[in-house]
């Protein structure tokens, strides 16, 4: 937890992003960091957590961290949740709250409460369309003998 917190205040210092960070943990060896570089990186999806994913996938030649634990500096928001249990790593450990978030303006109630809205019925209109064309791609999936389920 100590380096997911420096790892907050250097991306901080160094003005890559937010307040956060986060480290992959297997067998007691880090093997994936991460700090939010959203702003260096004009990506909202480059949170700490998902940044610490990716470097533990990519050093470990793997997409499911089974075996990994997450330490992060803050509550993972909806995005890195998904991503977390994405990746099949098989604990988390936080430090700061979402409520303490949402305290310095980085509150994601909104997207929580939007989850459980029918698409229909969201902030943003989800309106779907070509359902039938799209199926191809899933019927192709099935159709294909070496893939690879994850």
């Amino acid at each position: 937890m100590h380096e997911a917190i420096r790892l907050a205040i250097e991306g901080v210092s160094s003005g890559r992003g937010g307040p956060f960070g986060a480290v992959i943990v297997k067998d007691g060896q880090i093997v994936g960091r991460g700090c939010n570089e959203v702003l260096a990186t004009s990506d909202p999806t480059a949170h700490a957590e998902v940044n610490a994913i990716r470097q533990a996938c990519q050093a470990l030649g793997i997409f499911h961290l089974a075996g990994c634990e997450l330490y992060t500096s803050c509550e993972p928001c909806p995005m890195c949740l998904s991503a977390i249990y994405w990746a099949r790593i098989e604990r988390y450990y936080f430090g700061c709250t979402a409520q303490d978030a949402a305290a310095i303006q980085f509150a994601d109630d909104l997207i929580r409460h939007e989850l459980s809205v029918p698409p229909a019925e969201r902030t943003i209109p989800a309106i779907p369309l070509m359902r039938s064309e799209a199926l191809a791609a899933f019927v192709a999936w099935q159709a294909k003998s070496d893939r690879v389920m994850y």
